[in-house]
């Protein structure tokens, strides 16, 4: 237990770090207003997501809220219970973590404003990537450590 307990303090930490940065976002910015930090690369951005990843169902009508909120739910719970089953990796932990903090950091966001609050804006020329926050920066980081897990993991094999 004593494990899980450090990898579910990471996940508030995420959480935290995560609600700081949108609360100064939120009261910094006006919507749509744009700072540029790196020329050609990179601006700060303050805009309002209904839906999921890159608006996914932003114009749904409202259901999405729920629907979202539900799916974070249910995909942290069954990280944290993986967690404190014990018997994953550092690395496999370390994933559940963050996106059990991103998950939930994005939850407090829809269940306070009815939206995700998204500031950060990556572009080259004229291509731009969707705006996205923490929270989303440490889902993906946790996916993409997950799959990376899962090629360091040994292959079990079933008897035939």
């Amino acid at each position: 237990m004593p494990e899980a307990v450090r990898w579910f303090v990471l996940s508030v930490l995420v959480i935290v770090l995560d609600q700081l940065s949108k609360v100064y976002f939120n009261g910094a910015y006006q919507y749509g207003e744009v700072r540029e930090v790196i020329p050609g690369l990179f601006n700060f951005v303050l805009v309002y997501n209904p839906g999921a990843a890159f608006s996914f169902l932003a114009d749904a009508g409202g259901w999405q809220k729920f629907f979202f909120t539900a799916l974070a739910f249910a995909v942290s719970g069954w990280l944290g219970w993986q967690m404190l089953r014990g018997g994953q990796s550092r690395m496999m932990n370390l994933a559940s973590a963050l996106i059990i903090g991103g998950a939930l950091g994005n939850v407090i966001d829809r269940l306070i404003h009815g939206h995700v609050i998204d500031f950060i804006q990556v572009y080259y020329q004229h291509y731009y990537w969707p705006a996205f926050n923490l929270a989303d920066s440490a889902i993906c980081l946790g996916a993409a450590l997950m799959v990376l897990d899962s090629f360091r993991q040994p292959a079990t094999r079933k008897p035939a």
